[in-house]
Order: C-alpha cells, then sequence, then structure tokens
C-alpha cells in the first residue's frame, strides 16, 4: 500500500533527497543528514507544502497522523497552513498579552542599557520600580495597567517624597509607553502627567521642598582658604582644586593628568564626566596651576589619576571631601555647596556677563541661540573670571 512505503528502518537509513509515504507525505533528507516531514497538497487550485515537524522528535507514525488530519481539513475547504499562521498569531498574541508590569521592566531596562551615560542609571530604575511599582503592579499583565493602580502607587508618596514619587511616575511612564509600541498594550498611558494626573496630584512645585545645597558666605571664603591649606591630605587638595575651578566633587575626583595641560593652564574634561555629557573647558588660575604643579612633583608613574587616594591608587570616594569638611568643623557645609558660593560672588561682586558666569559652571544656558553663539567665545573672559574667583579666595594672604 502506498501508506506503508516508508518503513522505521528507511526511514532512520534514508539518503539525502525526498522519499514518498504516500497521500501527499513526503520525507526529506539533507546532505548533512537532518530529516523532517512535509506533506504536499493542493487548495484553491494551488500546491502546498507543509511542515510537520522534523525526525526523530516526529516518527513515522505522529507524521502520518498529522498528514491524516491536514487531508480532513483540506476536505472540509480549510487550508491547513492558514489555520496554524492564525492559531500561531493567536497565541504569540496570548503570550505578549500575558506579560507582567515587572517583564516589560527588565525589557526596556535591557533596551536602553547601553544607551544611558551612566553604568548605575539601569540599577536606580530597577530600584526604584522594584520598591514602589512592583508591590502593586509588578505581577499584573502590563495590558491591565490602569489609573487606579498607578493612583495607589504614587499617592502614599506624592507629598512625602515628591522627588522620587517623580521619577517612579516617569518610570512607569516609560516602561507602558514601550510596552504599547511593542504592541503589548493599547489606549491612553495612564501615567502620563500633562492633562490627565497633573489634574489628580498637585504639581511637584507645589508640594516640594526645594534644598539647596549647603553653601558657605562667599564672604568667608578667604579665612576658609586659609583654614582648608593647613589640612594635609589629598581630599584636602581635591576640595581646594574643587573650589577654585568652581567644578562638581564628581568631576575633581576623576580628574586624570592626561585631561590637564600646565603650559596652556587649561583642564578639558570629556563628556562622558560631564553632567550635561558636553566637553569643558576650564581656564585654570594660578592657584590652581600652583596646587597641581606641587602635586605632580610627587606623582606616580603608573597613576594617572590627580587626587588618587593613598590606599590603592584609586579615585577617592564621595565621601572624602566631606570628610574633609567635617574634620574642620563644618558638616553642614556640603562640597557642591561651593559652587553656589562662586555663583553668589560672581553675581553680586562682579561686574561679568551672566552667560560667562553659567559657563563657568558648565550651565547649560536656556537660550539655544545664544548658548550657540557664546559656547567658543567666552574662554577667555572666563580665565579672567576664575583669576579673580582665585583672587578673592586668597584674599586674606595677598593683604597679609
Amino acid at each position: 500500500m502506498a501508506s506503508e512505503k516508508l518503513t522505521q528502518l528507511k526511514v532512520q537509513k534514508s539518503k539525502p533527497g525526498m522519499r514518498g509515504d504516500g497521500g501527499g507525505l513526503w520525507l526529506k533528507t539533507t546532505d548533512n543528514g537532518s530529516r523532517s516531514w512535509i506533506l504536499r497538497f493542493r487548495f484553491a487550485g494551488k500546491e502546498r507544502w507543509m511542515g510537520l515537524g522534523g525526525f526523530p522528535d516526529v516518527g513515522l507514525r505522529e507524521a502520518r497522523e498529522a498528514a491524516k488530519v491536514a487531508r480532513n481539513k483540506v476536505r472540509q475547504q480549510i487550508n491547513p497552513l492558514e489555520e496554524r499562521r492564525s492559531l500561531r498569531t493567536s497565541l504569540q498574541a496570548e503570550q505578549a498579552a500575558s506579560q507582567t508590569f515587572d517583564q516589560c521592566v527588565a525589557q526596556y531596562i535591557e533596551a536602553h542599557r547601553t544607551g544611558w551615560k551612566n553604568a548605575k542609571h539601569a540599577d536606580q530604575w530597577l530600584n526604584t520600580l522594584t520598591a514602589y511599582a512592583s508591590p502593586v503592579i509588578g505581577s499584573l499583565p502590563v495590558d491591565r495597567v490602569d489609573l487606579p493602580h498607578i493612583l495607589k502607587i504614587l499617592e502614599p508618596i506624592w507629598t512625602t517624597k515628591t522627588e522620587t514619587a517623580s521619577r517612579v511616575r516617569g518610570r512607569i511612564e516609560s516602561v507602558l509607553d514601550w510596552a504599547k509600541v511593542r504592541k503589548l498594550r493599547t489606549g491612553e498611558n495612564p501615567a502620563c502627567w500633562k492633562g490627565h494626573l497633573d489634574q489628580l496630584l498637585p504639581a511637584r512645585s507645589k508640594v516640594a521642598k526645594v534644598e539647596h545645597h549647603a553653601a558657605l558666605p562667599y564672604r568667608d571664603m578667604p579665612a576658609f582658604m586659609t583654614q582648608l591649606r593647613q589640612q594635609l591630605g589629598t581630599g584636602a587638595r581635591a576640595l581646594e582644586f574643587a573650589i577654585l575651578t568652581a567644578t562638581r566633587s564628581g568631576e575633581v575626583r576623576g580628574a586624570t593628568w592626561s585631561e590637564i595641560d600646565l603650559e596652556t593652564a587649561c583642564w578639558t574634561i570629556p563628556q562622558e564626566r560631564m553632567k550635561a555629557g558636553r566637553e569643558h573647558l576650564i581656564p585654570l588660575s594660578l592657584p590652581a596651576l600652583a596646587l597641581l604643579k606641587n602635586l605632580k612633583k610627587t606623582r606616580s608613574a603608573d597613576n594617572d589619576l590627580v587626587f588618587a587616594s593613598v590606599k590603592g591608587g584609586k579615585a577617592l570616594s564621595n565621601m572624602t571631601l566631606t570628610a574633609v569638611l567635617k574634620r574642620m568643623g563644618l558638616g553642614d557645609i556640603t562640597a557642591h555647596g561651593f559652587r553656589s558660593s562662586f555663583r553668589d560672588w560672581a553675581g553680586e561682586t562682579t561686574a561679568f556677563p551672566r552667560e560667562v558666569i553659567e559657563h563657568a559652571l558648565a550651565h547649560q544656558l536656556k537660550d539655544k541661540a545664544e548658548a550657540a553663539y557664546q559656547r567658543g567665545s567666552l574662554f577667555e573672559k572666563r580665565r579672567g573670571l576664575m583669576q579673580s574667583w582665585a583672587n578673592h579666595c586668597d584674599s586674606d594672604k595677598l593683604a597679609k
């Protein structure tokens, strides 16, 4: 009989090519010895080929049974190929719809990880969403996340942890937008702010207390700098350099000798270490240059860090500069606050234009046209500004 053309032994020993079993069932054997079942049939006047699986996962008996089921469908005017595609699409949609919010968070973070400048960004995303969103919607299918869930997450922390709550809201919104683009949900985003949650929750500015970094009054800077220069250690020198350059703690702690040109008195911070993501050139005042030249005398030849820790030669920790201030009895002052001291001094006691001062702080000007015009033309003006700041900080010493 045609249906008995193949046997288990013939299947196992089949050579490359096509062997028929009857009823449109064929065994295809490739040159590398792999075998698969194919059903040949006609539907709507056209010849069709339908895969039934590979051998040995699908044995001879199973292949014949699958072929029989498919032939019965053809007799009922059902295209088994189209039916299979429809079933596969429905299954994929069902699986997609069952993806939980936590699963979408993981996929979103993985998709964006390489585009985030800071490696810690992914951890921050995961930690905040795990702490605040996951207990409410983590195991919920992402297509079922709705406004009541969002309010349940945000309302308890909106007035007490406003900054955190705002970040959580924004991150939920991003994940849900991602899920919508991936066809995992439809409809409006229940976490969007404008025209939606802004009607239900007070604006951040209405409830959040603006916390400024505690700053030393600029009038006290001369006496403070005298006291600071009496402090020993790399941390004290790093803090002194941060003050003289009006830079952030992290920018100073990561400074390398390859970034510094002592001949032109310029420090170039690469974009990957800048908050704004743009390269920043800093003109070095005479005291800042003198500090660097003294440090270079004791520089380790195999370490490019300007302010390397004594133990291990690694970058200073983010608490090192704070520890210096605590030793000086100024634990209520922050290292970052000296940027505010500089800004207050420059704005209240000098005639330097606002854009020069803002550039010195690496702040992005709100007016993009102004920013583009000024970007390359203020370096020498900033050099004068930074020298004037150094003179102010040294005024106690200069007066003696």
